[in-house]
Parts: structure tokens; C-alpha cells; sequence
């Protein structure tokens, strides 16, 4: 059955699916109704679509299955939705201006007279026309919300859907529901399926088969591959939609010819790439050649000369290895240097700056994520950048840019040698914007270790030109003396060499032995999660002064199960920042956040304002990135926001609307800790 009505009161919303119990007048009644109710406010007016039933503890209610969004019947109704904050700007007091002003026709002037609304006293005519525009949007994105609601798919898409296909959304994914494989990252593609063959389309459509083809070569990224074998890509392909080998085939030919996809053949198997994937790879590989081709005029004469100067001044003796790299920087415009910890990459990387510097060149240091550029300023006493900041790489849908990096215009770089740490995180996209920056004549120096955990996004670049064979590279396999003292360090290699962990008195050195490397051997997770909680809760300073919230950082390869980042920050949450003192907090996404607690920020924000202070000067700037970790310290009830301050001491305000945007980092992911920024 269905039932019109107007929501009076939200009783309870889960921030994560929306699940809602609200209290709802009709004109019959006015009754509980729960379900899932995206996007809808107190004072919104709904057509609900369900059945009563009767709850054991709260009695009858009306257990909605589908909803739609309806403009508000009554004048009452329309001044309460107007009131309720969902169009910026417009109040109690100015919707009752707007109401009593039109009466009847209020809605008529929102869609048809926009311009009227400046009529109302405290409205500017620039301000009328961006009302009526967000009303009129609010509008479209609930349409376009009941229309993906029908077919169990997140109202989360809606916007995005909105601001790309337009007024006339609904009509274009009637005609083509895939559309949505390409604006939504992320969409389950089962759920698009079912909605097309639910509106009529045929199983072996070509529209069907080549949208299957492009989400099995999207899902292969997400994995951080290229591109994959055809043969594999079809056997997936005719097992995901149950057609013929041969529709398969077609919609590959059809696409080939579109430009959409591009299929290679390397030696005698072919290959089957995304267009911007496989353009991506061949624009690196095309940048980097003409690097290398480039007149290599940055050189230093009589390098072996200044070595032996440098080794003098600072007292110190390069090993051979470190001295053929520095002489091979010097030789070549793009040069790789790889190895383990502890096997004297910063201490080349040092040289290089010292020599290149005190030769009047321009050194630029940099890496992928803040993490990096921290410790590569801390190791080389020179500042060092992301490469997010160093580029210049604003605002822009990272979507969008994963399917057209044409149209990203990098800022030229300005250095004559521009060093690069830890490579392995390094995706293709992000290496291809940094050649495009770079001026020829420009020296590279890429550094890294082929053996750590490959980029989170797409492409093994540090790997895959190592084992080109097209670029000098220098392998650093001797473990420093100093390097050789640290269980860490040894346990890495041996980890790399198949070979089982240091035992207590294996090492000939063991009395210099550090005490820096535990494995303790636990088979239960609940005792695993004792183990952990007791190590952060004081356990570990019987090694040192380390403190959770300065030195500790707990990492799972899993944000789910018992032992993954999810119950783990709830765990170390209530141990470590329960709230004792009722302090004010916020509920948001299945969590509760609330001061002192560790967060970080999970995705980038270009826009958001923040402040610091600085030996008594304030700076202001925008943007908090991906990875970027700091601690709550306000949650603000009135002003329905959160202060945190973040690690480089950067402070900025989040609307409860945005914490979306964080999650807790008492404990975090592997693959996230490569993110982390300063």
C-alpha cells in the first residue's frame, strides 16, 4: 500500500545506510514509519510504498519499501520544508516571507519566475536565481534518487549522476542504465545489470556486453593492473553476463574500433587495455626516452674530483656501490636507484645535493605522500614536497582524470636535478603528470625499493622500469653497519630472501643488537586482540617512552573481520579516549567521534580552509589531503562541526555533512599507511 504524508520528526538515522525511524502525519493518522530513507529532512513530504507491521517492543509501524519525494500539499507543509535548512541561505524567517509573499503560487515562481523571489524583502535578484537553482536541483536529485532506489542502488550516486547527465537523467539511464558503470566508481555492476534487464534489455544487447567488457578492465585496476590477457577478459566476461563467446568478440571489435579499449599482442598473446590506460603507458615511456635523449648539460665536471672532496670535508667513505651511483646520476638525465632498507640510499641522495648545490644547481626533493617528504627532509636537512603539492595539482574529479589525463596542464618544474623518494608508490597517472612538468635537459633520479607494496592506484612503474632494462639503474645490496644493528632491517631481507625471522643470539653482532623487532605467535584473534590493546595501552614503554598518541601507529591488512581497522579503532577508541567526562561527540558513518580522538582524512578536499599558527604569524590555505593524520580537538554541537588539527599543526573545521570524509586512525590499513601526509 501507500501512504502520503509529511516526515514531523526524525527519531533515529543511521549516518552509513540511512535507515530511518521517523514520524510521519498523513491525513488519515499520523503513525512510525522505518526503512531506508536517503536524503529526506524533517518537513520533507513523501509518497511511501510498503505495509504496516507490528513490532514486538514498539507496535504498529509502516515498514517502507520504496519512497518518492514529493513537492510539499499545503502551505504549512511548504514553509516547513523551505525552514529546514535544505536550500542555503533560507530560514524560518525568510521561508514565511517567501510563503506569505506567494501563497499558492510559491512553487510556481521557484520553477518558472525565479527572478520574482528578489520581490521578498532580504533577498538579492543574484540570490533569487541561486535559490531557485537549488531548489530546483534538490528537486532533480530526489527524482533521480527514487529512480536508483526502485533498483537497490545507493542514493549516494545521485548527485554525481545529477551534475552529469542533467535534467533529463532518468530519461538517459531508461534508454541506457550502464551510463551509470561510467559516472559512479564503484557501482555494483550486478545492480546496473539487473535495473537494464529489469526495463527490457535483451542479454546478448551490444550495450550489455560491451559495458560488462568495460567494467571487467575498471575492476582489474582497482587490483592496480593496466591492462589483461584477452583470454581471461572473455571467460570472465561470458561467465559475468551467461552470453556467447562470440557477442563477446563483437562488442571487442566494436569497442577496438571506438578507440575505447586497445588490444596489444606481446609476443603471440594479446593484451586488452582501457584507451587511457594503454595512452598512459605509452606517454611515460615517450617522456621518459626523450629525457634521456635530451644533451645531458647539468652534469658536473670532474665528478670523481668532487667525491673525493666531499668524502674529505665530511669525514666520511662512500662505498663503491654508493660512489657508481652518484657517478651515474651524473652520466645520465634519468637514473634509478633501488634497494633494501638500510643499504645507503640517503646517504647517495645527500651526496648528490651537496655536490649539486654547491655547484650553483637547483636541487628539487619530493615524494608521493607527506610520510615521505617528512622523513626526506628529516634524513637530508632540505625541504621536501609531495608530489601533489610540487605539481600543483588542484581541484579536478580524480575520476575523470583516471579516464582522460589530457586535459591535466602541470605547472613546470623548476630544478636542475629533481630527486624522487620511495617510487614504489608511484602510480601511472601521477608519474605521467610528473613528466609532463619536467623541462628536457632536466635531470631525474628516481629512488625506491622494488620490493615494498606496489602504488595503491594502477601500474608498477619503480618495477616495470627497472626490469626495461631502458634506464640506469644502480642495485644496492650491502647492509650498512650502523643498518645491520636494527632487527627491522635484517628481518626485511631475510623476509625478501624466503628466509624465517632472527631468533635471539643468532646474529654475531647481538650484543649491539636493537631491541626494535617482536613477533609474538598468536593463533585465537581474541588473544591477538588482547595482545595488541595491551602493547598500546603501556606495555611498550618498557622499551622506550613511547606514547599511543606520538609513537604508535597499529596497522591490519584488513578493514574487516575482528581483526580488521574497523573494530580495531573501536577497540583502541574505548580504551584509549572513552568518553569519561560526557563530553559532547558525533555519530557518523557507524562511528562516534568525538575530542582527543586520532582521525584521518580518507580523501582529498581541495576546498576546505584551514589555519596555523607559526611562531606567532598566522597562515590560512585550502586543502587537506588523502592520508593526512590528526586529532579532534572540538566537536561543536551548536555549530553542528568538528575542529581538527592535524599533524603538521594545520587546524580546520568539518561540518557534521563532511565527516565522510574521515575515519578514526588508531588503527589503519597497510596500504593506507603509504598515504599518510603531513
Amino acid at each position: 500500500m501507500e501512504i502520503t504524508g509529511e516526515i514531523q520528526a526524525i527519531i533515529y538515522k543511521n549516518e552509513v545506510n540511512s535507515y530511518t525511524i521517523a514520524e510521519f502525519e498523513s491525513e488519515e493518522e499520523t503513525t512510525t514509519v522505518v526503512g531506508y530513507l536517503p536524503f529526506v529532512h524533517e518537513g520533507d513530504t513523501l509518497k511511501v510504498i510498503g505495509k504496516f507491521v507490528e513490532h514486538k517492543e514498539y507496535g504498529r509501524q509502516f515498514k517502507v519499501d520504496t519512497f518518492e519525494k514529493m513537492m510539499p500539499q499545503t502551505l504549512e507543509a511548504l514553509e516547513r520544508y523551505l525552514a529546514n535548512g535544505n536550500i542555503k541561505g533560507i530560514g524560518e524567517a525568510m521561508a514565511k516571507r517567501i510563503v506569505k509573499k506567494f501563497g499558492e503560487e510559491t512553487i510556481h515562481v521557484f520553477k518558472y519566475e525565479p527572478k520574482r523571489l528578489a520581490e521578498v524583502k532580504g533577498i538579492s535578484g543574484n540570490r533569487a536565481s541561486e535559490i531557485a537553482e537549488e531548489f530546483m536541483q534538490n528537486w532533480e536529485v530526489w527524482q533521480i534518487v527514487g529512480f536508483l532506489e526502485r533498483f537497490g542502488i545507493g542514493a549516494e550516486h545521485a548527485k554525481k549522476v545529477f551534475d552529469l547527465l542533467g535534467t533529463n537523467a532518468i530519461e538517459q539511464m531508461e534508454a541506457n542504465p550502464y551510463l551509470l558503470i561510467d559516472i559512479a566508481r564503484g557501482v555494483d555492476f550486478k545492480q546496473v545489470d539487473k535495473m537494464a534487464l529489469n526495463l527490457g534489455m535483451n542479454y546478448d544487447n551490444d550495450k550489455r556486453v560491451t559495458s560488462g567488457i568495460k567494467y571487467a578492465l575498471i575492476r582489474s585496476t582497482y587490483n592496480g593492473h593496466t591492462c589483461v590477457l584477452k583470454d581471461n577478459l572473455m571467460e570472465f566476461v561470458i561467465n559475468l553476463l551467461d552470453v556467447s563467446t562470440e557477442n563477446v568478440e563483437n562488442s571487442l571489435v566494436n569497442l577496438n574500433v571506438k578507440n575505447e579499449i586497445v588490444i596489444e599482442d606481446r609476443e603471440g598473446e594479446e593484451f586488452v587495455y582501457l584507451n587511457s590506460f594503454f595512452n598512459n603507458e605509452a606517454e611515460i615511456a615517450i617522456r621518459i626516452d626523450r629525457l634521456q635523449l635530451a644533451k645531458n648539460i647539468k652534469q658536473v665536471a670532474n665528478i670523481e674530483k668532487e667525491l673525493k672532496k666531499l668524502e674529505e670535508t665530511a669525514k666520511m667513505e662512500l662505498s663503491e656501490k654508493q660512489k657508481e651511483a652518484v657517478k651515474l646520476i651524473n652520466d645520465n638525465n634519468v637514473t634509478i636507484i633501488t634497494g633494501g632498507p638500510g643499504t645507503g640510499k640517503t646517504t647517495i641522495i645527500k651526496t648528490i645535493i651537496d655536490i649539486y648545490e654547491g655547484k650553483g644547481k637547483k636541487v628539487v626533493l619530493c615524494a608521493p605522500t607527506g610520510r615521505a617528504a617528512k622523513r626526506m627532509t628529516e634524513t637530508t636537512g632540505k625541504e621536501a614536497s609531495t608530489l601533489h603539492r610540487l605539481l600543483e595539482i588542484g581541484k579536478f574529479d580524480e575520476d575523470s582524470l583516471y579516464k582522460n589525463t589530457s586535459n591535466y596542464e602541470g605547472a613546470p618544474i623548476d630544478g636542475d636535478l629533481i630527486i624522487v623518494d620511495e617510487m614504489s608508490m608511484v602510480d601511472m597517472f601521477l608519474m605521467n603528470y610528473l613528466l609532463k612538468c619536467i623541462y628536457q635537459g632536466t635531470k631525474l633520479v628516481l629512488v625506491g625499493d622494488e620490493d615494498q607494496l606496489a602504488s595503491v592506484g594502477p601500474g608498477s612503474v619503480l618495477k616495470d622500469l627497472i626490469h626495461s632494462e631502458q634506464i640506469a639503474t644502480i642495485h644496492l645490496d650491502k647492509i650498512f653497519r650502523q643498518a645491520a644493528k636494527s632487527k627491522i632491517v635484517l628481518n626485511a631481507h631475510r623476509v625478501n630472501q624466503g628466509e624465517r625471522f632472527l631468533k635471539k643470539g643468532e646474529h654475531a653482532s647481538e650484543e649491539e643488537m636493537q631491541e626494535d623487532f617482536f613477533f609474538i605467535k598468536e593463533t585465537y584473534q581474541d588473544k591477538m586482540l588482547e595482545e595488541v590493546l595491551s602493547l598500546c595501552t603501556g606495555r611498550l614503554q618498557n622499551y622506550g617512552n613511547y606514547d599511543f598518541f606520538q609513537n604508535i601507529q597499529v596497522l591490519s591488512p584488513t578493514k574487516k573481520g575482528a581483526l580488521g581497522t574497523k573494530e580495531l579503532n573501536k577497540a583502541l577508541q574505548e580504551k584509549l579516549n572513552p568518553n569519561v567526562h560526557n563530553l559532547s561527540e558525533k555519530a557518523s558513518m557507524g562511528a562516534i567521534f568525538r575530542t582527543g580522538d586520532r582521525v584521518m582524512q580518507i580523501k582529498n578536499n581541495y576546498d576546505i580552509y584551514w589555519e596555523k599558527e607559526i611562531v606567532g604569524k598566522k597562515e590560512v590555505g585550502s586543502g587537506v589531503f588523502n592520508g593526512e593524520i590528526g586529532t579532534i580537538t572540538e566537536v561543536n554541537e551548536r555549530e553542528k562541526q568538528i575542529e581538527i588539527t592535524f599533524d603538521d599543526e594545520k587546524v580546520a573545521c568539518y561540518e557534521f555533512s563532511d565527516l565522510d570524509q574521515i575515519e578514526h586512525s588508531y588503527a589503519i590499513t597497510i596500504h593506507k599507511s603509504q598515504r599518510k601526509r603531513i
